[in-house]
């Protein structure tokens, strides 16, 4: 057994610095990462014991073709950027790409409706004068605690790529080994900030748009109306879902931030459904992976148990006041089956593997990768904009 497999939780995140073309900087996460890229891809439990099991078989296969079929076509660019990855990595890129599509692959499959997998996040948005706060705990399951990774990647493509007709990106996001970015937390050079909080419909959709792949989209928006235009993905729309905690760092007026709760197109609509609540001053947001205001059936199990008793602990809490208050919330362990940092033992099936904390007043991400109400954060960085004083390189 490699020495990696029982090393505890490592006070470690690795940052890389990365510029070029969308191949390019996916290759060179995959080159610096492969070791922690090739670990996750061997000890995965849901890609071996689930996916690549259900890719075997004839449904399995036409839903992921289906799949790369649609994001070919629409965001080309993330697909070489997968490709980048699984080239420096040497691993294969269908393996990669079934970890992008999550559970799509088996539950359209196997119609499966249940999820026990008690994965998923806590995000407190707080809309204070001077604390002005948007909080998360990245959860996932425990073989991911040490495989994740921070990437700020400067993209250049010499015309506009996909969909949205892109040609730079700038941005600084959290992604777990092997995966596209975006889809935990992060921010960009126009100022938005923002996290994910999984959200598992019953029924999820082949030859749609993995949310991943959407996430990844949102780091060139430009506005909040980008973002929403992202997130409907009109012509296709959702394969799956997740919820939008984000704000924009430079916009007119007061502070708004906003969750958008997303769920799979319809059969009858090729968009994703979508639903947007905005905290104005003065008040804050709370999120974990149920859906709270658009009606989807949702799967049963634990990941929904576990984020009823995340959502039940944090609203005994009321209203924070500062950024403190939002630290002391994410950081509960009171719990009595699931708690908001998720770690009683070594043995938990679920681990909170990072926090991060987004002060948007004073425009500081703060990343720990234990409790943060007993620990210093890792890393602070600066929240740059191109439009700021704050140049970028």
């Amino acid at each position: 057994m490699p020495a990696t497999d029982n090393i505890g939780r490592r006070h470690c995140i690795p940052v890389i610095y990365a510029k070029g073309t969308h191949y390019e900087v996916g290759f060179d996460v995959g080159r610096t990462f492969s070791s922690i890229i090739q670990n996750l891809v061997r000890t995965s439990g849901p890609l071996n014991d689930e996916y690549l099991p259900t890719y075997a078989t004839a449904d399995g296969k036409r839903i992921y073709e289906e799949t790369l079929a649609n994001v070919k076509a629409n965001f080309p660019q993330y697909v070489t950027e997968v490709e980048g990855t699984a080239d420096g990595a040497g691993v294969p890129f269908h393996k990669l790409f079934l970890l992008q599509m999550d559970d799509i692959t088996t539950n359209v499959a196997n119609q499966s409706t249940v999820n026990n997998k008690p994965v998923g996040c806590s995000s407190i948005c707080l809309n204070e004068l001077g604390n002005e706060i948007l909080g998360h705990t990245e959860d996932a399951l425990s073989e991911v605690l040490n495989h994740y990774y921070i990437l700020s990647a400067h993209i250049v493509s010499d015309k506009p790529m996909g969909k949205w007709k892109v040609k730079e990106e700038r941005f600084t996001s959290l992604c777990y080994a092997g995966h596209l970015p975006g889809y935990t937390m992060g921010f960009n050079h126009h100022g938005l900030v923002y996290s994910i909080n999984t959200l598992s419909a019953r029924y999820l959709r082949s030859g749609k748009t993995p949310r991943t792949f959407l996430t990844r989209a949102l780091l060139s928006a430009e506005n909040q109306v980008m973002v929403e235009q992202i997130l409907s993905d009109d012509g296709s729309g959702s394969a799956d879902g997740c919820s939008v905690n984000m704000t924009f760092l430079g916009q007119e007026g007061d502070r708004l931030f906003s969750n958008i709760e997303m769920g799979p197109a319809t059969e009858s609509q090729n968009r994703s459904q979508l639903n947007v609540f905005t905290a104005s001053p003065g008040e804050y947001i709370i999120h974990c992976n149920r859906y709270l205001r658009l009606k989807i059936p949702e799967v049963t199990g634990l990941i929904i148990d576990s984020s009823e008793e995340r959502l039940d602990v944090l609203k005994k809490y009321g209203h924070p006041i500062n950024k403190k208050g939002v630290i002391e919330m994410l950081s509960d362990q009171t719990g009595k089956n699931y708690r908001v940092f998720q770690e009683s033992g070594p043995e938990d099936y679920v681990k909170t593997i990072a926090v991060g904390i987004f002060d948007c007043s004073n425009y500081t991400w703060s990343l720990y990768a234990d409790k943060p109400s007993c620990h210093e954060p890792l890393i602070v960085m600066p929240l740059l904009m191109s439009s700021s004083k704050q140049i970028l390189s």
